[in-house]
């Protein structure tokens, strides 16, 4: 299960005409607690920025699922709603969820997020879509390999 943390990062940035202007960029992070999800921000975007740059807000993102496309180049937040039928009054029950979609457009979007609904055995509708600010969106990922038929190279002593 992710822990998705919206993480705003300021910063100054040049833009086109060599101008210096002050930005706040949001990004998405899987992160477990605040701190973390601060110490994981900081490490994937300090590649991306020359100088300094500051956090500024760090708050949850309730995100229930991630649809990426390497061509798309925005990020879309669409409600569904699943829709379940109430076997004792026999109504129909809505719950709400919120997807991510990367994408390059609203239509794309749609078609993303329908291609990877097609496995869901739940009738579900599409309630709204968003475009977001998001900049990029950053899912852990293992530093090292888990795997057991490797061997480690670490001298013991440096170990201690």
């Amino acid at each position: 299960m992710y822990n998705w943390f919206e993480c705003k990062v300021s910063y100054e940035k040049i833009i086109e005409n060599g101008m210096v202007k002050k930005v706040s960029e949001p990004y998405l992070v899987d992160a477990l607690s605040f701190t973390e999800a601060e110490a994981r921000i900081i490490e994937e975007i300090r590649p991306y920025i020359s100088g300094e740059f500051t956090v500024t807000d760090i708050k949850r993102a309730r995100i229930s699922e991630i649809f990426y496309d390497e061509n798309g180049d925005r990020y879309y937040r669409i409600k569904v709603q699943f829709i379940t039928l109430d076997e004792k009054s026999g109504a129909e029950k809505k719950t709400s969820s919120m997807m991510l979609v990367q994408a390059s457009s609203v239509v794309e979007a749609i078609s993303i997020l329908e291609a990877g609904m097609k496995t869901t055995l739940a009738d579900y509708s599409i309630f709204s879509i968003t475009e977001t600010a998001l900049m990029n969106v950053f899912p852990y990922t293992p530093k090292e390999s888990a795997n057991p038929n490797t061997t480690s190279t670490i001298n013991p002593k440096q170990a201690e």
